[in-house]
């Protein structure tokens, strides 16, 4: 997690949500990612997908078995349907989202009987730290 964080805290220092997230397979980081959707001036480039097709990219394959995916936030409806899509083993994430989350909240996509693929889920690591940046963000921009 504190790969993904500082991932996060380098998006915000680029003006972008800090959002970080991180792949992982067998204790190795296959790819690390932050939030881009303003910078690259494309609205899926979370950081979750952009580790999930760094990661894709690295292995030269389209499902991720056994990969581990750590990010700092719950994540999205979109992200949600790209884990399942690319068969992440498990899933860490830092701090819930109510407003747009998908994993805890609004449509729990992993819970739905349409979703294929589940991983193990694990919530709260690092919550205080992801958190924290996100509300630093969004203070800074009042």
């Amino acid at each position: 997690m504190r790969r993904a964080l500082q991932a996060a805290r380098d998006a915000a220092s680029q003006g972008e949500v800090p959002v970080g997230a991180v792949v992982v397979r067998d204790g190795t980081v296959i790819a690390t990612a932050a939030n881009a959707p303003r910078r690259l001036h494309d609205p899926t480039a979370h950081a979750e997908i952009c580790a999930i097709r760094a990661a894709s990219a690295r292995l030269g394959s389209d499902r991720l078995e056994g990969c581990d995916l750590w990010v700092t936030l719950e994540p999205c409806a979109m992200c949600a349907g790209a884990i399942a899509h690319a068969r992440i083993a498990r899933l860490y994430y830092g701090a819930s989202d109510p407003k747009g989350g998908a994993v805890e909240h609004g449509p729990r996509f992993f819970a739905q009987p349409t979703c294929h693929h589940r991983p193990e889920i694990f919530s709260g690591i690092g919550e205080g730290e992801a958190a924290g940046l996100l509300r630093n963000f969004f203070a800074g921009r009042r």
